[in-house]
């Protein structure tokens, strides 16, 4: 095999998405870690939205008691945590073409988002949906191909794999601009109020 055939090879297997993620929440137990739970999450695809893709790997509505079991057992009301807490996700971004198709229902694809991703959608700008301001700070990090990270002014941040946005309740949109691979991004969110002291007893900020 030449070198760049084996390299189209590699690149083909790393953009393959995941159909499933792993979770294993862990736990104490008697003063013991133990491991919780160890299952398969199904990635959402959206039905209005073709290779627009969700997974809600895990939520704190709020500050968690660490001295109690935490658990994640259904769909929460508000996919964006309350004060204290947190969520992560990983987003399959389409490219943007998928919205400029005259096929693509942008009626339809808000009331799915309202449902799927509640509590966020919500936060959705009527006149320009792709815009929306959470107050929370989120950490972003690009897994896989490229997006444009779009801030008030039209002011655009091209994202490439291995960067990383935080987030500090900012008014943004994430939009891929080309054809090419999905843009997959997990996102870890954390409720503003409370990040001070959340900040030092995890020592995670400078």
């Amino acid at each position: 095999m030449n070198g760049t055939a084996s390299k189209k090879k590699e690149l083909s297997k790393r953009s393959k998405q995941p159909s499933t993620y792993r979770r294993i929440p862990t736990g104490n137990v008697s003063g013991k870690s133990i491991v919780q739970s160890d299952e398969q999450l199904q990635v959402y695809q959206f039905k209005s939205v073709p290779n627009y893709k969700h997974t809600l790997v895990w939520v704190n509505p709020t500050t968690p008691d660490l001295r109690e079991e935490q658990r994640f057992d259904r769909y929460p009301d508000s996919v964006v945590p309350g004060p204290g807490g947190t969520s992560l996700h990983f987003v399959t971004f389409p490219p943007g073409s998928v919205f400029a198709d005259p096929s693509f229902d942008g009626e339809v694809a808000r009331s799915e988002a309202l449902i799927r991703l509640r509590g966020l959608a919500d936060h959705f700008e009527k006149d320009d949906p792709a815009m929306h301001k959470t107050n929370t700070v989120d950490y972003a990090l690009v897994y896989e191909g490229e997006i444009w990270l779009e801030l008030d002014d039209a002011k655009t941040i091209h994202l490439k794999r291995g960067d990383v946005v935080v987030q500090n309740g900012t008014r943004v949109a994430k939009q891929r601009h080309e054809a090419g691979d999905d843009a997959l991004l997990p996102e870890w969110r954390k409720s503003m109020k409370n990040l001070h002291r959340f900040c030092e007893e995890r020592a995670i900020w400078n």
